[in-house]
């Protein structure tokens, strides 16, 4: 059998068919099934096409199926249409030798546009590292310093997962929307160390990358409790900067919240500037991070 890190596709198929259920399919269940989900014939019998040809697509003999094919996988497995691209996207042609990725940098721009926004507001790259933010970032959480990385904190810091609350839901989210946006990149090292460190360090983790959850997570509303000031209704928007991504979090005009974000600017403008991170500093690298807490 192939192996799963050159199989994406076989691994996701596998993964998504154990989470459809044969009577969402209107398939009749019974208690002697041995698997979880659906059977490999019952999903290639769903999708009009032979349990052979579905055996070589999950174990990787046959990497190039048709549009056609996948559309019908992806009716059968139910998928969302951010599912089925990403879907899509694991059969699409891909160089031989992928172009070494350049490290990430904050444009001049963004640095004036953080200073000027009056909002909280910070920037991230692809694997969640917080790569600049503003005072006032830091005064509505501490963990958006440039050095973090927001998904370990999600999944690892007592003190992020009490700010959210909803942590659980926020939890699952932030890895469905990482592996959306890191693909199958198996050779970035940033990836090989989130995944591999949080493989081992959060059971929460390991859980959600075994069901190969999908997501777009470009924006929208949620409460977090601040240790000063209490319950904030949140609204947060994601918007590209070149390579990077400019995040910014507001509240709706006139509101409790918008108020106590007024008030946490008074206390922003009493703290030092945030230093942008410095890839090229000496002994500093976009791995490097706090400890937790």
């Amino acid at each position: 059998m192939s192996d799963d890190r050159a199989n994406p596709l076989g691994e996701y198929l596998r993964a998504r068919r154990a989470l459809v259920s044969p009577a969402q399919v209107g398939l009749p269940g019974g208690p002697n099934r041995r698997v979880a989900g659906l059977r490999r014939e019952e999903v290639a019998l769903l999708a009009g096409i032979s349990a052979d040809y579905y055996l070589r697509l999950e174990r990787g003999r046959d990497a190039n199926p048709s549009a056609q094919v996948l559309e019908a996988l992806a009716r059968v497995l139910q998928l969302d249409d951010v599912e089925r691209d990403y879907l899509l996207g694991l059969t699409a042609p891909r160089p031989r030798a992928r172009p070494r990725r350049r490290p990430e940098r904050v444009p001049s721009r963004a640095h004036h546009l953080l200073a000027s926004i009056g909002l909280p507001a910070f920037i991230e790259g692809r694997t969640y590292d917080v790569l600049a933010s503003n005072p006032l970032a830091v005064a509505f959480s501490p963990r958006l310093l440039p050095g973090r990385n927001r998904l370990r904190d999600l999944l690892l810091d007592p003190e992020e997962q009490a700010f959210q609350s909803d942590w659980a839901s926020a939890a699952d989210a932030f890895i469905a929307t990482f592996r959306r946006t890191v693909g199958d990149s198996t050779d970035d090292a940033r990836v090989i160390e989130i995944v591999g460190e949080l493989s081992v360090a959060s059971e929460r983790f390991r859980a959600a990358w075994a069901r190969h959850d999908v997501r777009a997570l470009d924006g929208g509303a949620t409460t977090v409790h601040h240790p000063l000031l209490g319950d904030l209704q949140i609204l947060r928007d994601k918007l590209p900067i070149g390579d990077v991504i400019l995040v910014v979090y507001y509240a709706e005009e006139r509101s409790e919240s918008a108020e106590k974000l007024q008030l946490l600017a008074t206390l922003a403008e009493r703290a030092a500037p945030v230093p942008p991170l410095d890839a090229d500093a000496p002994g500093v690298t976009r791995a490097a991070r706090p400890s937790a807490g």
